[in-house]
């Protein structure tokens, strides 16, 4: 498969629609302001429609974090 390095620059592609919290988001879709908010998308209560949170991070529980280099051939905990 041909790979152009050039294909994405996000520098480049403009204007991105997030949820911003502790201000007034006004919908793409339908322009009103009532949210559902989760941990990484908000959702509009009358359209559907969901974009990322500004500051969506992935932390909590169940989630994995690595930090640095893992020793790939240590041995498994039995």
């Amino acid at each position: 498969m041909f790979h152009d390095p050039k294909a994405f620059n996000a520098g480049q592609t403009g204007y991105r629609i997030v949820y911003r919290a502790n201000e007034t988001n006004h919908c793409p879709g339908c322009g009103r302001t009532h949210w559902f908010v989760g941990r990484m998308t908000a959702e509009c209560a009358y359209c559907a429609t969901a974009i990322p949170l500004e500051s969506g991070l992935t932390l909590g529980a169940g989630l994995f974090r690595t930090r640095g280099k893992t020793d790939a051939f240590a041995p498994l905990a039995a």
